[in-house]
C-alpha cells in the first residue's frame, strides 16, 4: 500500500498545486486534465502503461484511466490493436470541420495574434516569392508602428530575417539561382555581401533553429523568424516578430524567450498550413 501511495506521489502533488491554481481562475480541472492527456497522445506518447502516462501529464493512474474509458467512449481516442491508443476519428473529424470553416490565413492569423500578445512585437508571415520574401500578414500590438514594413511588401530576402529563416532551408545552388551574382544588394552595415558571409549566416541560422537580426533591415528594429517547414523539411512559410530594440531586448533570457515563441508559433502553422495549396506550391517552386 505505501509502495503504492509513493509512485503516486508526483502526480498527486501536481494535482493538488493544479487544484489550487483552478480554484483561483476559475479553470475547469477536468478538462485541463483531458487536454494534457490529447496533447500527450497527439505528441507520440504511449498509453499502454497508464502509471506512466499519469507522471509525465501529472495526473493519478485512475483519473488517467477514466479520461482514457471517457475520451474512448466519445470517439476521441481510440485503441490499438497492440496496445495503447491514437487520436480517434471523432476528434479528427471535429478538427476537420474547425479548420474547413475558415481559410488558411484566417487561421494563420489566430497564431500571429497569440505571438503577438506573448511577445508584446509586431508579427509577421512571409513567403519566399523568388529572390524577395513576401509579407501576407501583420498583426501589431497597441503601439505607435516603427517600422515600415506592412502586408503586402516585398523585400529582397537575404536583408531579412524570414527571408534568412526561408534560405536556410534551400540548397547552395538554388540559393544562388534565387540570388543572382555577388556583390550581393546590401541595406546595412549588417548585410552580408558574399556568398561566404551569407552561407555562414545561414548556417548558424538552421542550427539555432532561428534567424535573428539586428539593425538588418532597418536601423534600430530587431527581428526573429523561424521558417515553417512542410514534412519534406521544405519552406512553406517563415513566421517573425520585429520591434524597437529596447523592445526586443538585449539580454539572453528575453531573447530566448522570444526565441521559443517564434518557434513554437512556426511549428504550429506547420500542421494548420500543412494542406493550403498556395503554401505547398511555394515550397514546390523553392
Amino acid at each position: 500500500m505505501t509502495k503504492a501511495m509513493s509512485a503516486n506521489t508526483p502526480a498527486a502533488g501536481a494535482s493538488e498545486t493544479e487544484a489550487q491554481d483552478t480554484a483561483q481562475t476559475g479553470l475547469v480541472t477536468p478538462v485541463m486534465r483531458a487536454l494534457k492527456l490529447l496533447r500527450y497522445v497527439a505528441d507520440g506518447g504511449s498509453t499502454a502503461n497508464l502509471s506512466d502516462v499519469g507522471r509525465r501529464i501529472g495526473v493519478n493512474r485512475v483519473t488517467v484511466m477514466r479520461l482514457v474509458e471517457t475520451l474512448q467512449y466519445e470517439g476521441v481516442l481510440e485503441p490499438l490493436p497492440h496496445g495503447g491508443h491514437r487520436l480517434g476519428l471523432g476528434f479528427l473529424t471535429l478538427a476537420a470541420s474547425a479548420l474547413a470553416g475558415e481559410d488558411h490565413l484566417a487561421t494563420a492569423r489566430r497564431v500571429l495574434t497569440r505571438v503577438t500578445s506573448e511577445t508584446g512585437l509586431s508579427s509577421y508571415l512571409t513567403v519566399l516569392d523568388g529572390a524577395q520574401v513576401r509579407y501576407l500578414l501583420c498583426e501589431t500590438p497597441a503601439l505607435p508602428l516603427v517600422s515600415n514594413i506592412r502586408a503586402g511588401s516585398r523585400v529582397t530576402a537575404h536583408l531579412t530575417a524570414p527571408g534568412r529563416s526561408l534560405l536556410a532551408h534551400l540548397g547552395t545552388e538554388r540559393r544562388r539561382a534565387l540570388l543572382g551574382p555577388e556583390p550581393l544588394a546590401a541595406a546595412t552595415a549588417q548585410s552580408a555581401r558574399t556568398y561566404a558571409a551569407l552561407d555562414a549566416q545561414l548556417s548558424r541560422d538552421r542550427e539555432a533553429g532561428c534567424a535573428w537580426s539586428q539593425d538588418g533591415f532597418e536601423a534600430g528594429i530587431d527581428a526573429c523568424a523561424a521558417a515553417v517547414l512542410d514534412a519534406h523539411g521544405r519552406p512553406l512559410a517563415a513566421l517573425s516578430v520585429a520591434g524597437p530594440r529596447a523592445l526586443v531586448g538585449t539580454d539572453s533570457v528575453t531573447r530566448e524567450r522570444t526565441a521559443r515563441v517564434v518557434k513554437s508559433g512556426a511549428a504550429d502553422l506547420a500542421v494548420l498550413l500543412a494542406d493550403a495549396p498556395a503554401f505547398l506550391a511555394a515550397a514546390e517552386r523553392a
